[in-house]
C-alpha cells in the first residue's frame, strides 16, 4: 500500500467507524444520545467525569425499616458542565449527573471497622438537562445498560427535586465542592433557602 492511501486510511477509518457504530457505543459521548424511539444511551464512561461526592444510606424519604444492606451513593458529571458551574454557578444545557449506587462491605481483606464499597452496582441513574423535556430535566433509570425509557414525569423523584434541590433541580446540598460556588454566585432556589435555619441565610 501507497504512503498516499495509508494516510487516507488513517483519516478516514475513525469517521467510517464513528458512522457504522451502534448507538449503544455512541454514549462515550459527553452529551447525552438519544435512539430513535427518545431513549438515553446511557454514558460509558461517567467513572472518568467529574466526582462530586458519596453519600452513605441516604433517602429522601424514611428508610423502611430492615432494609438490610448499606449502600453507597456515588455521584459523577460531566467535566464541562462542571467547569461551566464553577464559572457562573449554574448548570449548562446538556449538562448529565450520574448517581451510582453500590452495595456496602464492612468484611473483607484486612478491614476491621467501617465499610467499603463492593463491585456490584445496586443501581444507575441519570439526570439530564436538555431543553426538549418539560421543565428543562428528565430522569433515566438503569436498563441494563440498554437505551433506557425517560421516568414520567408523574414520579416523585421531579417534585422533590422541584421543591428541595439547592440549584436547578440538582441536590448541590449535598456537594460539598460545590455548594460553597453556589453561594458565591447566589445561584440559590428560593425554595433550598427557605429550609435553611434563619441563622444559615
Amino acid at each position: 500500500m501507497s504512503r498516499t492511501a495509508l494516510i487516507l486510511t488513517a483519516l478516514t477509518l475513525p469517521f467510517l467507524i464513528a458512522t457504522s457504530a451502534p448507538a449503544q457505543t455512541l454514549a462515550a459521548s459527553q452529551d447525552p444520545v438519544y435512539s430513535a424511539a427518545g431513549e438515553l444511551v446511557p454514558p460509558t464512561q461517567y467513572r472518568e467525569w467529574i466526582y462530586l461526592s458519596t453519600g452513605l444510606n441516604m433517602s429522601y424519604i424514611k428508610r423502611l425499616a430492615g432494609m438490610g444492606h448499606d449502600m453507597f451513593s456515588n455521584v459523577f458529571v460531566k467535566p464541562e458542565a462542571y467547569r461551566e458551574f464553577q464559572r457562573s454557578g449554574i448548570w449548562p444545557d446538556k449538562t448529565m449527573l450520574v448517581l451510582e449506587v453500590r452495595g456496602a462491605t464492612g468484611k473483607g481483606s484486612i478491614n476491621k471497622q467501617g465499610l467499603y464499597q463492593n463491585s456490584a452496582i445496586m443501581g444507575l441513574e441519570v439526570h439530564v438537562k436538555d431543553t426538549r423535556f418539560q421543565g428543562g430535566w428528565a430522569f433515566f433509570a438503569d436498563n441494563g445498560g440498554k437505551p433506557a425509557r425517560q421516568i414520567p414525569y408523574t414520579a416523585d423523584c421531579y417534585s422533590c427535586h422541584k421543591d428541595h434541590a439547592a440549584v436547578d433541580t440538582t441536590f448541590v446540598q449535598f456537594y460539598p465542592t460545590l455548594l460553597p460556588i453556589a453561594e458565591k454566585k447566589g445561584t440559590l432556589s428560593a425554595a433550598y433557602l427557605a429550609e435553611q435555619p434563619q441563622a444559615a441565610r
